[in-house]
């Protein structure tokens, strides 16, 4: 048989791949190989913690753990993508924003610093200002999204060589020992696991971490701030490093589909005309003469010029309609907000179109999300920060701690509303004898938000020295000091004076 004679053997063109993760699961069944379902599970004296005995049941009764294939193939597949790619698909400005957004917001009004010693409050703002708290937490905040985690680690000066290893005790820190806040991304980090992480599901220490390992050294769990912006289940742990799901993760394929979506546009605006022409005999006509006829056509439609057809000839235009296709794109990047738990009024700065919504819903449930990562997150460190910055300067025994403030920002015209209905309640009680001026006095100067806070109340002499009168009124005085005067009393028997000074 000749070697230029044999048949080709033809190879299947491979099936066309789908941008969507939905489209995958033809390709992710165990019979081709796919795996993403089989799970490490924890043991405990080598049994699996889903083990069971007898008879399998009915919810568990296939491979897919009683889900349907195509869904449980198209969840598994969403696994964790890699610290890598986290930083890479972060770079979008989307992305970013979903980020950057919340960790800027909620610190943007800062916080006031509960203590009864003036002097450590200032001890403790001089502090804040020289390690750049407010830059800390954002960083803490934004590429702890990034990543779905971040350690915070206060770094102290110890002659105890296992100082770090011990857990944290703040009598540990001496004078003029504290260097400052070193933050790392969760892919630096290596967790180390002792026997109560992994054995007992009893202990509070199970699946957590005693220690971690940065840069070869050993560190108890309790010297850092830990932050996990969305935390997963146990079984999950290992896989995500003992951290957990990054904003990345969560939504790149929602920032895909927004972007392909709002990238139709254009080229829906510049296709949108399709025109037709039925031609006689063209079986028989010059595929030459057809196509130059072709070309002069459209450059003259493009050129809004005159078009000639022959009679026999027939010129159909069908148009693409356009409307609420601003809603469809809008409604993509509400999605994608969504997923961030972001206000998509916040993060596209648009009036929200397709959901019918005016946003104060949202805005409403995104200061919910910024008071818990003040509360949840931010106030853990902040508190470490302060402790640690009180014993550096040699302070003791006093208590500290944060009151964060508000987080919308009055406009000057609801300042003055405000303070125009503080007044009339303390009038309102004035007049009911509750409180005295001396009490309002007292309240409008304490208050930080008043036009009159700071302001000191004058001391009381018994000596008018330098009123008009130069000296104190008596009886034998008045004549000369109110020149001709005359007395009168009404019915009620109350005397006045009048007169000419």
């Amino acid at each position: 048989m000749s070697w230029f004679n044999r048949k080709k053997k033809t190879q299947p063109a491979p099936p066309p791949v789908s941008a969507f993760t939905t489209d995958y699961y033809k390709s992710l069944t165990k019979d081709k190989g796919f795996s993403g379902l089989e799970l490490e599970q924890p043991t405990i004296a080598g049994v699996a913690m889903d083990s069971i005995d007898g008879t399998v049941p009915s919810f568990k009764g296939n491979p897919f753990f009683g889900v349907p294939e195509a869904q449980a193939c198209w969840y598994a597949s969403q696994s964790f993508i890699g610290y890598n790619m986290c930083a890479v698909i972060a770079r979008h400005w989307l992305v970013e924003k979903a980020c950057n957004m919340p960790a800027r917001d909620a610190i943007r009004q800062g916080y006031e610093i509960d203590c009864d010693d003036n002097d450590a409050i200032e001890l403790l703002k001089k502090a804040d200002k020289k390690r750049k708290i407010n830059a800390a937490m954002r960083e803490l905040i934004h590429f702890g999204r990034v990543y779905g985690g971040r350690v915070a680690l206060f770094i102290i000066d110890s002659t105890d060589p296992e100082y770090y290893e011990k857990p944290f005790n703040i009598d540990g820190v001496t004078p003029g020992s504290y260097r400052g806040i070193s933050q790392v991304d969760p892919q630096w980090v290596t967790p180390d696991l002792i026997a109560e992480n992994i054995q007992d599901p009893a202990s509070k220490e199970f699946y957590e971490p005693t220690y971690y390992m940065l840069g070869g050294r050993r560190y108890h769990k309790t010297h850092l701030i830990k932050y996990i912006p969305y935390p997963v289940p146990d079984v999950l742990k290992p896989q995500y490093n003992y951290f957990g799901v990054s904003v990345p993760e969560r939504i790149y394929e929602r920032v895909y589909a927004a972007e392909r979506t709002a990238n139709e546009a254009p080229q829906l605006a510049m296709t949108k005309r399709l025109l037709t022409i039925g031609m006689a005999n063209m079986e028989t006509s010059d595929n030459d003469i057809v196509m130059e006829n072709m070309a002069y056509f459209m450059n003259m439609r493009d050129n809004y010029g005159v078009q000639v057809t022959d009679s026999a000839d027939t010129v159909n235009q069908f148009d693409t309609s356009l409307a609420d296709l601003d809603a469809t794109i809008m409604t993509q990047y509400q999605l994608v907000a969504a997923s961030a738990n972001v206000p998509a009024t916040k993060l596209i700065e648009t009036t929200p179109k397709g959901f019918n919504s005016t946003g104060d819903y949202e805005a409403a449930s995104y200061r919910e999300v910024l008071e818990s990562i003040q509360l949840n997150d931010l106030d853990e460190f902040v508190n470490r920060h302060h402790s640690i910055s009180l014993r550096n300067a040699g302070v003791k025994d006093i208590e500290v701690g944060i009151t964060w403030r508000p987080l919308d920002s009055p406009t000057a015209a609801e300042y003055a509303d405000i303070e125009l209905k503080k007044a009339q309640t303390d009038q309102i009680y004035a007049n009911t004898g509750a409180i005295d001026g001396e009490i309002i006095f007292q309240k409008i100067s304490t208050d930080k938000e008043s036009s009159y806070f700071g302001l000191e109340q004058p001391e009381e002499t018994d000596d008018p020295e330098g009123s008009d009168y130069g000296e104190e009124y008596t009886p034998e005085t008045e004549e000369g000091a109110l020149g001709d005067t005359t007395e009168s009393r009404n019915e009620g028997g109350t005397a006045s004076l009048s007169g000419t000074r």
